[in-house]
């Protein structure tokens, strides 16, 4: 091995290849996403492959909508898979092949357990307060039952088996915990558990980067690629997402699908991949971390053993930081669907000009798209004006003659740009004594209908100096 081959892990010596694997039976949900993330880094910083596959065995759940969603998903976030999708269901022969050659094999075994046997075996660990571990009589009989059997792995017994994962470090189970556990059921479909197997060895997978809830999957997985004689992957069990009160992550704590963050919340993807990258991992102190710098940085040693807490106050940072960096042009352009919607009709070219201009003051204070989209809607509005109520109460308490006498000092203007009309309005206010912010309040609410704004000199410049003079008419 040579030490600069990235593609080759520096502690197994094998060349990378990892995967995320989702089920379609919902959106791709922001732990989900974690996953994907951490699997792309470590393949792309490592020089390998990163695949993908969708779990689809379960039908009845299974939908085109969810696929789609996920799809739709990854490629928003960036996480460009290498190859074609892989579809579980339709390698269900493969699947069933690999359980009729450890049933040839002695590795695995037909059973008849009824449901009622399994029902009573349960009721008696219950009863003695034992872990259910199924125990069948099938395992070593010769004769058969009658109908369809299920085939199970026959699991080792004795001993015990450590996995060195790679986040928790060694974890030992003992053999006596594991059980048969069923390749195929009596209709001959293959379990989650085969499937699984079968399809991370026909791809390649080197390394499974995945949650920790799966780490009890791990050993029983372990068993079946031991039987088959398969080469070993190595493993990487990363704690859950928590709430911030430190709960198991809901919906009320941000487990909402990717598409909610983007649709919904205005969060940019960046800023969603960055933050969920400090979710569990860490570089030193660095906060902010460009797609370049993670993959040139990702390593699995600096994933934390405790579940990270969700936390929408440090997204919002985040996001409002890519904000105020991203292009203008692009803002405009992803903003540009909500304000029609609002508007009800779609922004002319003049329009979207005039959106692109007003983005560098628009993004400075916005925390997501959805604050953009607000604070762009004053200069489409039509007048006059549907005033928020503390903007009406700016103008209702302003002193009499004030706004008559702005308007005619911004009107005698021979020119209408930035320096013109700050020191228009800035003359104004020092004329009435009040100072400035006792004229600018009044102005910008006439000006946008909100008590909240850019700022009042480029509010003029952005609305220009007819719309201006007419908004400020309209609203003494």
């Amino acid at each position: 091995m040579t030490t600069n081959n990235r593609a080759v892990d520096p502690v197994s010596g094998s060349v990378v290849v990892t995967r995320f694997a989702p089920s379609p039976t919902g959106f791709l949900h922001i732990g989900g996403a974690r996953t994907a993330l951490f699997n792309w880094l470590f393949a792309r910083h490592h020089g390998g492959k990163f695949l993908l596959r969708i779990e689809d065995t379960d039908r009845a759940r299974s939908t085109d909508a969810a696929i789609d969603a996920i799809l739709d998903g990854m490629r928003w976030l960036d996480l460009n898979w290498d190859g074609a999708v892989m579809y579980q269901f339709a390698r269900a022969d493969r699947h069933a092949e690999v359980a009729q050659h450890l049933l040839a094999a002695g590795h695995a075994y037909e059973c008849w357990l009824t449901q009622e046997e399994l029902a009573a075996m349960r009721a008696v660990a219950q009863e003695k307060r034992l872990p259910f571990r199924v125990r069948s009589p099938w395992r070593d009989r010769t004769d058969r039952g009658n109908g369809a059997p299920v085939i199970r792995l026959k699991a080792p017994q004795d001993g015990a088996v450590t996995i060195a994962d790679r986040v928790q470090s060694d974890v030992t189970v003992q053999n006596a915990e594991l059980d048969d556990f069923i390749l195929l059921r009596s209709d001959g479909t293959p379990t989650y558990m085969l499937s699984v197997v079968v399809d991370d060895q026909d791809m390649g997978v080197t390394h499974i980067i995945r949650g920790d809830d799966h780490l009890n999957n791990a050993f029983r997985q372990l068993a079946l690629i031991r039987a088959m004689g398969w080469a070993e992957p190595i493993y990487a069990h990363v704690p859950l997402i928590h709430g911030a009160d430190g709960a198991k992550l809901s919906k009320r704590h941000g487990a909402l699908g990717v598409d909610a963050y983007r649709d919904e919340l205005g969060y940019l993807p960046e800023a969603v991949n960055n933050y969920l990258l400090r979710l569990g991992w860490g570089h030193g102190d660095d906060e902010i971390i460009s797609r370049e710098q993670a993959t040139a940085w990702f390593d699995l040693a600096n994933v934390g053993r405790s579940p990270s807490r969700f936390d929408f106050k440090k997204l919002d940072s985040l996001n409002g930081h890519y904000l105020r960096e991203a292009d203008d042009q692009r803002l405009a352009a992803l903003v540009a669907p909500q304000l029609a919607e609002t508007l009800g009709r779609v922004l002319d070219a003049g329009e979207m000009d005039l959106l692109t201009r007003a983005m560098a003051v628009i993004k400075v204070r916005a925390k997501s798209m959805l604050d953009i989209a607000t604070g762009a809607m004053f200069l489409f509005a039509a007048r006059p004006l549907v005033m928020e109520e503390k903007a009406a109460q700016l103008i209702a308490e302003a002193p009499a003659g004030l706004m008559a006498a702005a308007t005619n000092r911004l009107r005698a203007l021979p020119e209408w740009n930035a320096e013109s009309v700050e020191t228009a309005v800035r003359t104004e206010a020092e004329a009435t004594g009040l100072g400035l912010g006792k004229l600018a309040q009044p102005l910008r609410a006439a000006l946008t209908g909100q008590a909240i704004s850019p700022g009042i000199f480029d509010v003029l410049v952005l609305l220009g100096r007819e719309e201006s003079l007419a908004r400020l008419d309209v609203g003494q």
